[in-house]
């Protein structure tokens, strides 16, 4: 089977990826997605340094940075008095501790860069229409079962995202966890939003149980809004079209320069925020998880597209390395299972204590920040900006 190509499920940007890491390496793979064409939906995402070095690897750093908009800072903002609390300079100095530059992007020009590398190359094949259901094994063989009936190869990975059905037959354990915590998204001409807070930043409003996230897309052409606030729904939304009105709600105990972006928002959609708890484990034989489908996180960190790239790195990094496919993914887990928990747990976290407090919390929060230095913070960074997920 050493010959049979490697089936990926899910085409969104962790399937893509790894198709194209492993084409990379000279090994075929067949992507199975279930929507009636490829895209991505969604607006922008922060792609940190780590995120660059994955490109580099998965040989679209040219095309994924001629698509990407590079900030100056990112700032974070006390949403309760409207001044600023600190900011971590994003130029030379940072680039270099990093290796790599800090940028935002429209998903779908992500998604769209990995799509056209895995249409031109010859040893990646796309499959739309098709809903996977499950997986058999039986000696050197994986078979990947869908609703279009089977395929054979030699490994199996498991990238459909949140409620992945290979996570769900291989861990059986059962539902997300319902964070609560919801989500409204827009995107509006650069032209209506406050002339004051067009900022080339990622900039965070920070209040009580809530946050306001704005940053440029598409050359400038628009501004990405992502505001979030407990609201305790218990059930799982996403993409739901939904009121300015509804969307204001949350928001009327913050300071009017952060509560007039919401009002400049269109067309919001609705997110209910969901992860799951970190797993030691998340290979069977010859299936393997990767992405959302193995350690779906809170976007509290910026990084669950970043960790599903440097998934692919080294996956694809473990399959070229080993003949044989179970040494292959178990050697792919044991490098990814450590970090992709920490970024789990840190965005819970961050989600607590830096982006939601309020009173004493949010007073120590803000004296803690406001000290720390641009060389601080590169330290306390370079952990997660500085690899591209090689290291164990």
């Amino acid at each position: 089977m050493s010959a049979a190509p490697v089936l990926i499920a899910g085409g969104g940007i962790g399937g893509l990826a790894a198709a194209a890491g492993l084409a990379q390496k000279g090994i075929a793979s067949v992507v199975v997605e279930q929507a009636a064409r490829l895209g991505e939906i969604g607006a922008g995402i922060q792609i940190g340094p780590n995120a660059f070095h994955s490109f580099d690897y998965l040989g679209i750093g040219d095309a994924a940075r001629a698509n990407a908009v590079y900030i100056d800072a990112l700032r974070l903002m006390d949403a309760q008095d409207g001044t600023e609390i600190t900011q971590i300079p994003l130029g030379e100095a940072f680039r270099a501790r990093m290796g790599n530059p800090y940028a935002v992007v429209h998903r779908a020009d992500l998604h769209g860069s990995l799509l056209d590398y895995c249409r031109e190359s010859p040893l990646v094949e796309l499959r739309t229409g098709t809903r996977v259901t499950g997986y058999a094994q039986e000696g050197g063989t994986v078979r990947l079962i869908s609703t279009e009936g089977t395929l054979a190869g030699r490994a199996l990975i498991g990238a459909e995202g949140l409620r992945s059905p290979i996570r769900a037959q291989m861990l059986r354990d059962g539902e997300p966890r319902i964070s609560g915590h919801t989500t409204y998204r827009s995107v509006i001409p650069t032209e209506q939003m406050p002339e004051d807070l067009r900022w080339n930043a990622a900039t965070l409003w920070a209040g009580p149980k809530c946050h306001i996230v704005h940053y440029p897309l598409k050359g400038w052409k628009v501004f990405n809004l992502v505001v979030t606030y407990h609201r305790d729904l218990q059930e799982a939304i996403a993409g739901r079209p939904v009121s300015k009105a509804e969307v204001a709600q949350g928001f009327e105990h913050i300071h009017p320069r952060a509560r007039q972006i919401i009002e400049h928002g269109q067309d919001w959609k609705l997110w209910v925020l969901c992860d799951r708890e970190p797993v030691s484990n998340w290979v069977d034989g010859r299936v393997a998880l990767l992405g959302d489908a193995a350690h779906p996180m809170l976007q509290y960190f910026a990084q669950g597209a970043c960790m599903a790239m440097e998934d692919a790195v080294a996956l694809s990094h473990c399959m070229a390395a080993h003949d044989d496919t179970e040494t292959a993914l178990e050697r792919y887990q044991q490098m990814r299972r450590v970090r992709t928990a920490r970024v789990q747990m840190n965005s819970r976290l961050i989600g607590d204590y830096i982006y939601h407090p309020d009173d004493a919390k949010a007073a120590v929060r803000n004296h803690v920040m406001s000290t720390m230095t641009p060389e601080d913070w590169c330290d306390r960074l370079h952990w997660l900006y500085g690899s591209n997920g090689l290291e164990t």
